[in-house]
């Protein structure tokens, strides 16, 4: 069954939606968790409530992306497959490459899923991902601007039980170049934002796309978390994409 990200959508031609935009802008955007779409002929499993939460996207992250893409005018890549068939910002040897059991539900289509079905998965869904944001780095160095790449999520309110302070974090490793002044901005922002360092998650992990892309490449790079609750809705999302445009102008221009 699929299982678009909205019921109006249409089962997606490309394991990649690809936002066109100035190369040499200086931003290109990634969005790892798009979507919730699983083809129809993967069969996970899972009842059909299981593909509104976060273990099979990151809600709202895809119209924020969207959005702010076209306000900048930038190259963004967005998966149009859910991140319970494989996920993208994980490294090929990580095992929770394909997740077998993710926040409490057990996914029985990928429980044995051996080497050659997660190579499959990998061609077909992984690879495409990898190579859009490779193409869309290299026209940006070929506009003789090596871009900054960021990358959009959403993280969930509760964890655990726990209510998550923060509305908006910033993830990043060793290279602070973009992900500090970002910091900053997110701060001053009058809504009196509490911002995370490297909250709710530690930045850094060995082979996610970042790692891939970014630090690879030696290119500034930021991984943004904004709290799903705040853009679930339309207007959360215009809200925060408009934020973000406003913020990342004088950023990208410095």
């Amino acid at each position: 069954m699929t299982r678009p990200e909205t019921e109006t959508a249409l089962p997606p031609a490309h394991p990649c939606e690809i936002i066109p935009g100035d190369p040499a802008c200086g931003l290109v955007i990634a969005c790892d968790h798009a979507s919730n779409f699983v083809p129809p002929d993967i069969e996970l499993g899972l009842p059909e409530s299981e593909y509104a939460r976060h273990i099979a996207y990151d809600i709202g992250a895809a119209a924020v992306t969207r959005s702010l893409a076209a306000q900048l005018g930038v190259p963004a890549i967005l998966t149009n497959f859910s991140r319970l068939i494989i996920d993208p910002n994980r490294g090929r040897a990580d095992p929770t490459l394909v997740m077998r059991l993710s926040d409490g539900a057990v996914v029985p289509g990928n429980a044995r899923i051996d080497e050659a079905g997660k190579q499959a998965r990998i061609a077909r869904f992984y690879a495409p991902f990898d190579a859009a944001i490779d193409d869309a780095i290299a026209a940006a160095a070929a506009a003789g601007r090596p871009p900054v790449l960021l990358t959009l999520h959403s993280f969930t309110p509760y964890w655990r039980g726990i209510a998550r302070p923060w509305q908006v974090g910033i993830l990043y490793d060793g290279d602070e170049r973009f992900a500090r002044p970002l910091i900053r901005a997110l701060e001053a922002d009058p809504a009196g934002l509490t911002v995370g360092d490297n909250q709710p998650y530690g930045g850094g992990l060995p082979g996610d796309t970042i790692d891939r892309h970014a630090t690879a490449r030696g290119l500034a790079n930021a991984l943004v978390e904004i709290r799903q609750d705040l853009i679930a809705g339309a207007d959360g999302q215009a809200e925060w994409a408009a934020r973000f445009a406003r913020i990342l102008r004088p950023l990208l221009a410095a």
